[in-house]
């Protein structure tokens, strides 16, 4: 046989048996892929999970089912009482892991800097279909306030003054910039900063003499249930229009989806609904200071969430992620 003929032949030999092994490549790979991909863990520096509640009953129900999960999964959950500024500077020194509680319009002119430069990381919205505006007693709105622009033209029956949160708040700051810029013609008015609880108590008092108020309202909040109130329309530049339509979102610290992906998984899958919040929120009002019991309720009531939140997750130490919550809340 010529060299050069035997030469051919062994470079064909060879290309055949490179195809055959990529075939049988292919061949595993789809077999890989339809099997599932595999199992994403975590280093054990991501055991411990640092997140912040501003004492807000909407986060204190979230973080409350977001607990459940993550002590199931082999993860310890720690909630710090933080206001919303203080958990952003907490996340950018990596004291803050997790936030549940980035309302989005309301919080716009906080975040989105914090956005673009990189210093968090807005995973997903957890609540899709959320309200954050000003409302107002159903007997003020009934007297002629529906919009934003009724306000000024009832200044002296509301005492020019607007009911919002805690101090440094952004729905607060918004507040401020709407009456710096006297937008609505709101000129003259202040805000009175309080908290969650204190601006409620004074709904409340003021709705027990039939007095008029406006506040900072949104859903889910046991306020809705509490009080008949009515959401102001008619803005777009503040709050956002449609009464205040908005979503809140997950928000991480720097780089923690890739430092601890199945977490990132697991924060990028976890979503609520009002309806649940909603349940959790009532029990802490009128039943038990804390929200744990009832979020764990609500979790043994609706086991279609497991497979939504959990699809892909893993324990920290590489076991079902599903099966393991499943375990858990077939305890008492």
């Amino acid at each position: 046989m010529k060299p050069s003929l035997r030469l051919r032949l062994h470079h064909l030999a060879h290309l055949g048996r490179l195809c055959a092994a990529a075939a049988l490549a292919a061949s595993a790979a789809g077999m890989a892929t339809a099997a599932g991909a595999a199992p994403i863990t975590d280093p054990a520096s991501c055991r411990l999970v640092k997140m912040a509640d501003p004492g807000w009953t909407d986060i204190a129900a979230t973080n409350a089912l977001t607990g459940i999960v993550l002590e199931a999964l082999g993860y310890e959950q720690r909630v710090m009482p933080l206001s919303v500024p203080i958990t952003y500077a907490g996340m950018k020194k990596a004291q803050v892991d997790v936030f549940l509680g980035n309302w989005m319009p309301a919080q716009s002119r906080l975040v989105t800097q914090l956005l673009n430069k990189g210093v968090i990381e807005q995973l997903h919205a957890n609540l899709p279909a959320a309200k954050f505006t000003l409302a107002v007693p159903n007997y003020v709105a009934k007297n002629g306030v529906r919009t934003f622009s009724d306000l000024a033209h009832h200044a002296d029956k509301f005492d020019r003054k607007i009911y919002g949160i805690e101090t440094g708040a952004p729905a607060n700051q918004t507040v401020r910039k709407m009456l710096a810029d006297k937008a609505y013609g709101l000129d003259g008015w202040s805000i009175v900063e309080s908290s969650e609880q204190g601006m409620l108590s004074q709904v409340a008092r003021k709705q027990r003499s039939n007095e008029w108020i406006v506040f900072l309202a949104w859903e889910p909040n046991q306020m809705n249930n509490t009080f008949q109130l009515t959401y102001l329309d008619g803005d777009k530049d503040y709050f956002g229009p449609n009464f205040g339509s908005g979503s809140v979102h997950t928000v991480t610290r720097r780089g923690y989806r890739a430092a601890c992906p199945n977490l990132g998984r697991l924060f990028s899958q976890i979503e609520f609904n009002t309806a649940l919040e909603h349940a959790i929120i009532a029990d802490i009002v009128h039943k038990r200071p804390q929200a744990r019991p009832s979020a764990l309720r609500q979790l043994q009531a609706h086991p279609e969430l497991i497979n939504a939140w959990l699809t892909g997750v893993t324990t920290l130490d590489g076991r079902d992620g599903a099966a393991a919550l499943r375990a858990r809340l077939a305890q008492p």
